[in-house]
């Protein structure tokens, strides 16, 4: 069986690709809100496939464009 190598990501990594603060990334993983890989231990990691998902999990659509009367 051929496995597809998993990309980790420091948090410095993963707030760099999420566009957010490391603070907000470890926050984000104290409250358990990011999925972890723990290495040796203590060592924590993100998967970069992972965090695509979040991407995806958390886009909404665009809004209607409202027309100066109100209407859509």
């Amino acid at each position: 069986m051929s496995e597809t190598p998993t990309s980790l990501l420091t948090a410095a990594q993963a707030a760099a690709f999420l566009a957010v603060e490391l603070s907000t990334i470890r926050k984000w993983t104290h409250q358990r809100r990011l999925p972890v890989v723990k290495v040796m231990g203590r060592l924590v990691r993100y998967r970069l496939q992972d965090l695509e998902k979040l991407v995806t999990k958390w886009a909404r659509p665009a809004l209607r464009a409202v027309g100066e009367d109100g209407r859509p």
